[in-house]
C-alpha cells in the first residue's frame, strides 16, 4: 500500500552527520583503510622524487665526467635513488593488496548495515508500515541508494591520501618555482569552484534519474503480475507502447545525469592537459635558460598529472556528496516517521559469524476476549470506519459483512495495526494494546488478506515461510489444498510463479490460509478469503477448522456458508457497525441484511 507523504530534502550538514555516524560503525576498519589508502595515494610523490633524484644524479655524473672529476659520488646517489624507487614501488604493491582487501570488507559491511536497518525498521517498527511510493521504488532505494551511500565511503577513504599527495607535491614544486606552481593550481581550484556551483543541478538530475528508473521497474513488475489480464484484454501493444514511453523518459533522465558527470570529468581531464601545457611552455624555456634543472623539470612533470587528477578528485567528491544527499533523502522518505539516523544506526550484521538464534515467540496470553472500542480509521481511497466497537470472545466465529466500500477490510486492517487509526483502542484480555501491529502476531493472531501475496518459490516454502514442518500436513489439510496437490504436478514442491501466477484464485487463497495455519495462533483473521472458493470448498474449510476444536475466527464475508455458521454477525453500512446479532435476528430486523442475503442467493 502506498501513500504520497513527502519529506524535506536532506541538508548537506545532515549528509555529513549521517556519513560520520556510518563510518563510526567499524572505526578500526575505517581507520586502517584511511592509513593504507593514504599510503597508496601519497607514495607516488616519493616515487617521483626518487626518479627526479635519479635524473639529478645522472646529470651530476655527466657534468663531473666532462669536467674530469670523480663521478663516483654522483653515481652512488643515482643508485640510491633507483633503489629507493624500487623499494617504494614494491612496497606500494603490497600495501595496495592489503588496502583493497580491507576496502572490500568495509564496503560490504556498511552496505549490509544500511540494508539491514532499512528492512529492520520496515518490518519491526511500531505502528503501521506503509510504503510512501511503489514497491519498485522501494527496491530502487534498497539497491541504488544504498550502493551510493556505501560507495560514498570511498571519497573519505581516498581523501586523506589525495590531500597528503597534494600537500607534498605543492610544497616540492613551490620550492623549485612558486610562480609555475601557482599558475598550475589556479585552474584546478577553479574546477572545484565550478563543480560546487553545479551542486543543485547534480542533485536534481540524480533524483530524476532514480525516479524514472523506479517507474520502469514498477511497470515491468506489475506487467509480469498481470500477464493474464493483459492477454485477455488484447492490450499487448498498448503495454509495449507505455513501456517504451517510460524507457524513453528514463533514457532522457539518465542521459542528463551521465552527461553532467562526464562533463565534470572532461573538464578535469582538460585541466590536466592545461596544467601540463603550462609547465611545458614555462618549464622548457627555463631549462634552456639554465634557470631550471633537468631534475626539477622531471619533478614537475612527474608530480603534475597526479596533482591535477587529485584536484579533479575533489571536484568529483563534491558531486558525489550531492548525490549521496539525494540517496539519504530517498531512504529517509522510505522510512517516513523514523529518526533521521535510523538508516545508519549501529546494529550487528553477522557477516563473519553465525547470527544468534531468533528471539522466542512472545507470550501468547491465551485469548479470552478481544475488545475494540470507538475505532476510527481512514483508507487511502477515503473510505473508512467510524467509531466501531465490538468484541470477539474465545471460541466464537464472528463475521463482518456489508456492501462493497462499507469499511469491512479497513476495520480489520486498523484493528491489526496495518493502517493507522485516528482514534479508539484495542484490548486483549482487558489489557490495552499500545501497538497492535507488534502485538497481534503469532502466536496471538494470524491474518490472511483479501489479496494474499505469495513469493516466487515452491508451494511448500510459501506455506512454511520459514517455520518448521511439524504443522505442514495439518495446515494443507485444513486449507483444503490436498485435492490440488496431484493436479499441480510436483505437489508441495511445485513452483507457484511470480506472486502465485501459476495458481488459480482459489488455490492462491487456500495457500495463504495454509500459511496462516502453519503457525499456532489464538485468533484467526480472514479478509474475504472465500471469495474465490465454491460453496462446497468453503464449507469444507469452515467445517475442518471448527472440527479441530478450540478455534476463534474473525471473518469478513458476505457468503452464505460463513453467515450461516456465524455465532455473531457485525453489519456495516457506510463505515459504521449499524447492528450485530445472529443471522436470524439480523434478517428479521435489518432490511440491509435481507438485501445482502438475497444478493448472495442470486
Amino acid at each position: 500500500m502506498t501513500t504520497t507523504t513527502s519529506t524535506p530534502p536532506t541538508a548537506p550538514d545532515r549528509t555529513l552527520a549521517l556519513s560520520r555516524r556510518l563510518f563510526a560503525y567499524r572505526p578500526a576498519l575505517f581507520g586502517a583503510n584511511l592509513v593504507l589508502w593514504g599510503l597508496v595515494h601519497a607514495s607516488p610523490a616519493l616515487l617521483t622524487f626518487a626518479v627526479s633524484r635519479l635524473f639529478g644524479g645522472l646529470q651530476d655524473a655527466e657534468r663531473l665526467r666532462l669536467a674530469g672529476q670523480n663521478i663516483d659520488p654522483a653515481v652512488t646517489a643515482a643508485w640510491v635513488a633507483l633503489g629507493g624507487f624500487a623499494l617504494v614501488r614494491v612496497a606500494r604493491f603490497g600495501i595496495f593488496y592489503g588496502a583493497f582487501r580491507l576496502w572490500i570488507q568495509l564496503w560490504y559491511t556498511l552496505d549490509a548495515l544500511v540494508r539491514r536497518n532499512l528492512l529492520g525498521y520496515l518490518l519491526t517498527a511500531r505502528g503501521s508500515r506503509r510504503l510512501p511510493d511503489t514497491p519498485a521504488e522501494a527496491v530502487s532505494r534498497f539497491r541504488d541508494d544504498v550502493e551510493d551511500v556505501a560507495g560514498y565511503t570511498e571519497v573519505w577513504v581516498d581523501a586523506a591520501g589525495f590531500v597528503t599527495y597534494c600537500v607534498l607535491a605543492i610544497v616540492m614544486m613551490a620550492r623549485v618555482d612558486p610562480l609555475i606552481t601557482a599558475l598550475v593550481c589556479t585552474p584546478l581550484l577553479l574546477m572545484v569552484f565550478f563543480v560546487g556551483r553545479l551542486s543543485p543541478v547534480i542533485r536534481t538530475y540524480r533524483r530524476r534519474m532514480r525516479e524514472a528508473t523506479a517507474r520502469v521497474t514498477d511497470f515491468v513488475g506489475e506487467t509480469f503480475g498481470a500477464v493474464g489480464a493483459v492477454k485477455l484484454a488484447a492490450r499487448e501493444d498498448a503495454m509495449v507502447t507505455h513501456l517504451r514511453h517510460l524507457g524513453e523518459t528514463r533514457k532522457a533522465a539518465a542521459l542528463r545525469d551521465v552527461l553532467l558527470t562526464e562533463l565534470i570529468r572532461g573538464v578535469n581531464v582538460n585541466m590536466v592537459n592545461l596544467a601540463v601545457g603550462l609547465v611545458l611552455l614555462l618549464g622548457a624555456n627555463k631549462v634552456r635558460g639554465g634557470a631550471l634543472g633537468v631534475e626539477d623539470f622531471v619533478l614537475f612533470i612527474g608530480l603534475l598529472p597526479r596533482l591535477t587528477g587529485s584536484m579533479g578528485f575533489f571536484g568529483d567528491a563534491i558531486a558525489r556528496h550531492r548525490r549521496t544527499g539525494v540517496s539519504y533523502e530517498r531512504m529517509n522518505r522510505l522510512l517516513q516517521d523514523a529518526p533521521q539516523d535510523t538508516a545508519v544506526a549501529h546494529q550487528p550484521v553477522y557477516l563473519d559469524r553465525e547470527p544468534p538464534a531468533p528471539p522466542a515467540a512472545p507470550d501468547a496470553w491465551p485469548l479470552k476476549e478481544l475488545r475494540v472500542q470507538n475505532l476510527t480509521a481512514t483508507h487511502d481511497s477515503g473510505l473508512g470506519v467510524l467509531s466501531a466497537s465490538f468484541s470477539v470472545r474465545r471460541g466464537e466465529f464472528v463475521v463482518v459483512t456489508g456492501r462493497i466500500g462499507s469499511g469491512k477490510s479497513t476495520l480489520l486492517r486498523a484493528l491489526l495495526g496495518l493502517i493507522p487509526a485516528q482514534s479508539g483502542e484495542v484490548s486483549w484480555n482487558g489489557v490495552r494494546l499500545d501497538d497492535p501491529a507488534s502485538a497481534l502476531v503469532p502466536p496471538r493472531s494470524a491474518y490472511t488478506g483479501q489479496l494474499p501475496a505469495l513469493f516466487s518459490d515452491t508451494l511448500r516454502e510459501n506455506v512454511l515461510s520459514g517455520s518448521g514442518e511439524a504443522r505442514l500436513n495439518r495446515a494443507v489439510r485444513l486449507a483444503v489444498l490436498e485435492p490440488d496437490l496431484d493436479a499441480l504436478g510436483h505437489g508441495l514442491d511445485t513452483p507457484v510463479g511470480a506472486r502465485g501466477v501459476k495458481l488459480s484464485g482459489g488455490q492462491l487463497q487456500r495457500t495463504a490460509v495454509a500459511r496462516m495455519l502453519a503457525r499456532d495462533a489464538d485468533l484467526l483473521v480472514f479478509d474475504d478469503v472465500s471469495s474465490a472458493l465454491d460453496a462446497r470448498t468453503e464449507a469444507q474449510l469452515w467445517d475442518g477448522l471448527f472440527g479441530e476444536g478450540d478455534v476463534t475466527c474473525l471473518v469478513v464475508s458476505h457468503r452464505r456458508a460463513a453467515l450461516q455458521r456465524a455465532d455473531r454477525i457485525l453489519l456495516m453500512v457506510e463505515g459504521r457497525i449499524v447492528d450485530s446479532g445472529s443471522l436470524d435476528e439480523l434478517l428479521e430486523r435489518q432490511e440491509e441484511m435481507r438485501a445482502l442475503w438475497a444478493e448472495d442467493a442470486g
